[in-house]
C-alpha cells in the first residue's frame, strides 16, 4: 500500500536542467533567502553586520521585503508581532556576537508569548568554531549556548548544502504548537562563498498538528458535562490557535463563565453574559474560580499573573489543555491534556452534553459588580477615563501593542480588546521597550489598518530610534507615550515597600519635538483631549506620536491580603 507521504514527484526535464546549471553569482546567502521564499516567507526583519553581509546582499536578488530596524532587540520585537498577527514564522536576520546577543530579550518575550520567530544569525568563519580563542571579531566560545535556554530549538549549519534543510526544520519547529522562536546560525564564509547548490524551489512548510489523546478528552467531557459549577480560564493558547469561536461554543454549551488571562485578551467576547472579562488579578474573580467544581484551563500555564500571583488555590477538579508540555501541571495538579487548543476544544465539543444553568450569567454579573465597586472605592477616575478614551479612539479591528507601563497594567484587566489577536503586551517576559517596535512589525504585516503602541516615557527611551524606521517605511503606527517623568510602576512599588523611591526619576526629552525631528508629527495632549487627539492621529496616514503628560496610579492589589 502506498501512502501519500511516500509519493515523490518526478522532476521535469526543465527542473533537472535548471538544477544542473544553477545561475552564476549565487552564494550561501542566496540559499538562505531562496529557502525562506520557498517556505512562504514574504517579509524579513533585521539589522546587517559584517559577518551577515552574505545574507543581506542576497536580499537584493530576491523578492523578499526587508524591514530594517535600528536595534537588534527592536527588530526581534517587530518580528514577534509580525508572527503574532500573521501566524507565520517571521525571519529575523542578525549578525554575530553583539548583534546576536542584543536580540535575546526579544526572543525571550517571543518564547513566553509563543510567537513564531525564525532568528538566523551569522557566525565567525568555520575555522574559528569549536571553542578556541582565535581572535575573530565578535567571536564567542559557544554562541548558540546563549540561546539554548531561551528559544525552542537551535540549528547549526556548517556547509552550504545544510542550509535548506536546517531552515526548513527550524521553520517547522517555530510553527509547531506551541509556537515560539528558533535559532539558526551560519558561518560567515559559508554565507559568502559562491555556491553550486541548485536553486531552492520549495519546502515543506506544514508542521505536524498536536492532537489531544482521545481517552483524556473523553474524561474531560464527562467531568464538564456533569459539573454543577463549571468555569473556564482562557489563555493565550486560545488566541494563538485561532480557537476563540470554539471556546465560545463550548462555554455556551456548558453555560460556563469564562475569564481571560492577560495573554488571552479577546479570546472571549467582553460583553457576553458569561464573560468575567479579564479581571484575573482581582480576589473576587479568584474566589469565583476557586469555587468551581470543574475548572477548564485552556492555553494557560496558570503562571504568576494568571493565578493572581500564585494565591489561586482551586478546590475543584482542574482540566488543563496546554500545548507546552513543560507548563502542563507545572503549578496545579490537573487532568493534563497536551494538545493544541483548537483541536482539544473541537474534541470536547464533539463529546460534551449540553448543560442548563439559569444562574450562570447572574453569578457573572455579581462578580463584575463587586469588582466595579472595589475599583470605584479607590478614586481612580483619571485612570479609568484615560483607558476609556484610548478604547473610544482606537478602531475596533485595530491591533494595539502595550509596553510594561501602568496604563498597560490597567489594560490587562480593564481593556476590551474587541476580538482575538487585537491586544498584545510584553507581559510574557516583562521587558521594557516592546510596544513601539512590535507595533511596527504589526503594521508591516497589515498596513491597511492603523496600529496603536502604548509606552511610558521610560519604555519609550528604549525604542526611540525606531521613529526613524517608522518614517523610512511610512508605517501607520500611532505611538501614545504616557509621560510621568520616570519609571512609574517602579516608583509605586518602591514607595509602597520602602517609603520612598530610588533610581526611578528620569530626565527626558521633549517627545513632540523629538518626533518631529524624525519627520514624524507629534502632539501634546491632555486627559480631556486625549480621545480626539488620538483618534485624529490614528486616522492620519503614516506614523505619529501623541504625548500625554500624566501620573497614573495602579488599583490596589488583592493578592497581598490573602
Amino acid at each position: 500500500m502506498t501512502h501519500d507521504h511516500d509519493l515523490v514527484l518526478r522532476p521535469t526535464q526543465a527542473q533537472i536542467d535548471a538544477a544542473l546549471n544553477p545561475p552564476a553569482g549565487r552564494n550561501g546567502g542566496d540559499l538562505v533567502v531562496e529557502t525562506l521564499a520557498g517556505l512562504g516567507a514574504t517579509t524579513v526583519f533585521g539589522l546587517p553586520g559584517q559577518h551577515a553581509l552574505g545574507m543581506f546582499d542576497a536580499l537584493r536578488r530576491s523578492d523578499l521585503r526587508y524591514i530594517g530596524l535600528r536595534v537588534e532587540n527592536n527588530a526581534g520585537f517587530a518580528a514577534d508581532a509580525y508572527g503574532r498577527i500573521t501566524g507565520e514564522a517571521a525571519p529575523l536576520l542578525l549578525s554575530t556576537g553583539p548583534g546576536a546577543l542584543t536580540s535575546l530579550a526579544a526572543l525571550q518575550e517571543a518564547a513566553a508569548a509563543s510567537a513564531p520567530v525564525l532568528a538566523i544569525s551569522s557566525q565567525v568563519p568555520t575555522a574559528g568554531l569549536g571553542g578556541g580563542r582565535h581572535g575573530y571579531l565578535h567571536e564567542l566560545p559557544d554562541q548558540a549556548a546563549s540561546f539554548r535556554g531561551v528559544v525552542k530549538s537551535v540549528h547549526t549549519v556548517r556547509t552550504q548544502s545544510q542550509i535548506p534543510s536546517a531552515l526548513e526544520a527550524a521553520w517547522k519547529s517555530a510553527l509547531t504548537a506551541p509556537h515560539g522562536p528558533v535559532w539558526v546560525e551560519i558561518p560567515q564564509d559559508v554565507l559568502l562563498a559562491e555556491t553550486s547548490v541548485p536553486v531552492v524551489t520549495g519546502g515543506d512548510a506544514f508542521p505536524e498538528e498536536l492532537a489531544p489523546r482521545p481517552e483524556l478528552t473523553a474524561v474531560a467531557a464527562h467531568l464538564l458535562s456533569h459539573a454543577e459549577r463549571p468555569a473556564i480560564i482562557a489563555g493565550g493558547g486560545v488566541v494563538r490557535a485561532d480557537a476563540s469561536g470554539k471556546l465560545r461554543q463550548l462555554a455556551e454549551t456548558l453555560q460556563a463563565p469564562v475569564v481571560a488571562t492577560p495573554g488571552g485578551k479577546g479570546a472571549f467576547p467582553w460583553t457576553h453574559p458569561l464573560s468575567l472579562q479579564s479581571w484575573i488579578e482581582d480576589r473576587h474573580t479568584t474566589d469565583f474560580l476557586e469555587d468551581a467544581d470543574v475548572l477548564l484551563v485552556v492555553g494557560s500555564g496558570l503562571g504568576e499573573l494568571s493565578s493572581n500571583y500564585h494565591t489561586f488555590k482551586p478546590r475543584g477538579r482542574v482540566i488543563q489543555i496546554e500545548a507546552d508540555l513543560g507548563k502542563l501541571e507545572s503549578n496545579h495538579p490537573a487532568l493534563g491534556i497536551h494538545a493544541d487548543a483548537r483541536l482539544a476544544l473541537q474534541a470536547l465539543l464533539e463529546t460534551v452534553t449540553e448543560r442548563t444553568d439559569p444562574t450562570a450569567s447572574e453569578r457573572v454579573r455579581a462578580v463584575l459588580a463587586k469588582v466595579a465597586d472595589r475599583i470605584a472605592a479607590q478614586e481612580l477616575t483619571l485612570e479609568q477615563d484615560v483607558l476609556a478614551s484610548v478604547r473610544q479612539a482606537l478602531p475596533a479591528d485595530s491591533p494595539s501593542f502595550w509596553d510594561m507601563t501602568i496604563l498597560a497594567y490597567w489594560a490587562w484587566s480593564a481593556f476590551d480588546a474587541k476580538g482575538p489577536n487585537n491586544m498584545h503586551t510584553a507581559q510574557g517576559a516583562g521587558g521594557l521597550g516592546y510596544g513601539f517596535p512590535a507595533a511596527l512589525g504589526a503594521a508591516a504585516a497589515d498596513p491597511t489598518r492603523p496600529v496603536l503602541a502604548v509606552s511610558g516615557d521610560g519604555g519609550a527611551l528604549y525604542s526611540i530610534a525606531e521613529l526613524a524606521t517608522a518614517r523610512q517605511y511610512d508605517l501607520p503606527v500611532t505611538w501614545l507615550i504616557v509621560d510621568d517623568g520616570g519609571y512609574g510602576i517602579l516608583r509605586e512599588y518602591m514607595t509602597d515597600a520602602f517609603g520612598e523611591a530610588t533610581a526611578t526619576e528620569l530626565t527626558r526629552p521633549d517627545y513632540v519635538a523629538l518626533a518631529e525631528s524624525f519627520g514624524v508629527p507629534g502632539v501634546r495632549t491632555t486627559p480631556e483631549t486625549l480621545e480626539a487627539d488620538l483618534a485624529k492621529a490614528l486616522q492620519t496616514p503614516g506614523p505619529s506620536v501623541v504625548v500625554l503628560p500624566a501620573v497614573l496610579r495602579m488599583f490596589a492589589p488583592t493578592h497581598l491580603a490573602t
